[in-house]
């Protein structure tokens, strides 16, 4: 083999690995990133639910829907901020549809109670959809009725207007799995565990259970 025609060979073999390189990294750079916002009552509950989901990519525990800047948890769970618990969704709707999300999040909470969540009670854990465009609108009018004729009863969930969303601070992101140690009426617990506990006591899941049954996607 001449020089030249190593050297040709040597271009040919780059040039597959650099089209290889870009064909297999396409997909993730085409992703169709998107996010949303959903209160549905304890935001742990509602963050532990959508991180199962596939295409999920994060979710963030926060607050959205109130007048007050930068709210801590203390501030809305005592009242008067406006807020929602919610959690933040981003998610690669490429492989989830917004529809999905919002088919699944209605049967995994109670979108019958305009009261609150389960034992958590008061305006800070009322159920909502926030959305951030016509479309998004459209879609979540679609699956608040599918979930109405499906149930056979009212649905409450209101559908509002995207909001400026604030994080809750660390302590309470994956709360659900962590590994700190907090004082609960069972004594001192992991987060995690305290966390089961909470769930457990709270009837969110016997509750879901009950209004859905088999097609609750969440509860255990």
């Amino acid at each position: 083999m001449t020089r030249r025609s190593r050297n040709i060979k040597t271009a040919v073999l780059s040039l597959a690995i650099v089209l290889g390189f870009a064909l297999h990294s396409s997909p993730a750079a085409a992703r169709d990133v998107q996010t949303t916002v959903l209160a549905g009552g304890c935001f742990w509950c509602i963050e532990a639910d959508f991180e199962k989901v596939s295409g999920v990519i994060s979710v963030v525990s926060g607050f959205s829907g109130g007048t007050t800047v930068n709210p801590t948890y203390r501030d809305v769970t005592r009242g008067g901020t406006g807020h929602y618990e919610v959690v933040e969704i981003t998610y690669d709707a490429d492989r989830v549809s917004y529809g999905q999300l919002l088919h699944s999040f209605l049967r995994s909470v109670d979108p019958t109670d305009a009261g609150g969540q389960f034992c958590d009670r008061g305006d800070s854990y009322r159920t909502a959809i926030f959305v951030s465009n016509q479309a998004e609108q459209q879609a979540a009018q679609a699956a608040i009725a599918q979930a109405q004729r499906d149930l056979g009863q009212r649905i409450v969930t209101p559908i509002l207007a995207t909001a400026p969303f604030y994080a809750a601070d660390a302590s309470h992101q994956d709360y659900y799995r962590g590994t700190g140690r907090v004082v609960t009426r069972g004594g001192i617990k992991t987060q995690a565990d305290a966390y089961k506990f909470y769930r457990e006591g709270c009837g969110r899941d016997a509750r879901v259970r009950q209004l859905w049954g088999s097609a609750a996607p969440f509860a255990n």
